[in-house]
């Protein structure tokens, strides 16, 4: 038995590790923090907030609706790999 196609079969094994690590280099999003960012408020977030208008306040009926409506309409949503939601009415397995 030559080497031949043993050398070929390394040299595309060589070939397609080369191919995946340069395109996981490409792909990878660079990170990064600032470090200087500490707060000293009771915040476990530091800095980080939240600029979004508020539709309702927090204890108003308005917003309990919201809520619920959140509620009813993440039961209702079928997850693949789970059995699908009870209808109204239905039990629960």
């Amino acid at each position: 038995m030559s080497n031949h196609p043993r050398r070929r079969v390394i040299t595309k094994v060589l070939v397609s590790a080369a191919i995946a690590l340069g395109a996981g280099l490409v792909a990878a999003a660079p990170a990064a923090a600032d470090p200087h960012a500490i707060d000293t408020s009771p915040n476990p977030f530091g800095v980080l907030g939240c600029n979004c208008r508020q539709t309702a306040p927090a204890d108003s009926p308005q917003s309990r609706q919201e809520i619920s409506r959140g509620i009813r309409e993440g039961l209702a949503v079928s997850v693949p790999g789970l059995p699908a939601p009870a209808k109204p009415g239905q039990p629960r397995p």
